[in-house]
């Protein structure tokens, strides 16, 4: 089994459109207070938080199946990881694969996607260069 990517876009509709698609974003809590985090009101959804790294230390959560669990995430659910460009996210989805969380995609280019060529991020692809709803913290 392996994880699948999909666009920002199409994470977004299923989200709209399918009540067992749930968003868990594996950014850290820095990321989710100073750059931004997914609105998801239009869906009558909140994203899950879940940092798959612990910040400052970037050691991978280690209970961050049981995390997933504590959320009431449920195998039945489509989870749709999210990170700063896919990276963090793709890894989070293999996790719950292996605990048994068999419907897991990875949100390609992720919130921010890659630096443009000044290396500045947000533009280029992504969350926010797709214009998907999004607010700060």
């Amino acid at each position: 089994m392996s994880v699948a990517d999909v666009t920002p876009r199409a994470a977004w509709d299923s989200l709209r459109t399918d009540h067992d698609a749930v968003l868990i974003d594996v950014r850290t809590d820095a990321e989710w207070n100073f750059v931004g985090l997914p609105d998801l009101t239009e869906a009558g959804k909140q994203p899950v938080l879940i940092p798959w790294q612990v910040y400052p230390s970037m050691q991978v959560n280690a209970a961050f199946s049981e995390h997933l669990r504590k959320a009431g995430v449920t195998p039945l659910n489509k989870l749709y990881f999210l990170c700063r460009s896919g990276a963090r996210s793709l890894a989070a989805g293999q996790a719950a694969q292996a605990a048994g969380f068999p419907n897991a995609f990875n949100v390609a280019d992720g919130f921010e996607g890659p630096p443009d060529a000044s290396g500045h991020r947000g533009s280029v692809a992504g969350w926010k260069a797709e214009g998907l709803p999004w607010r700060q913290r």
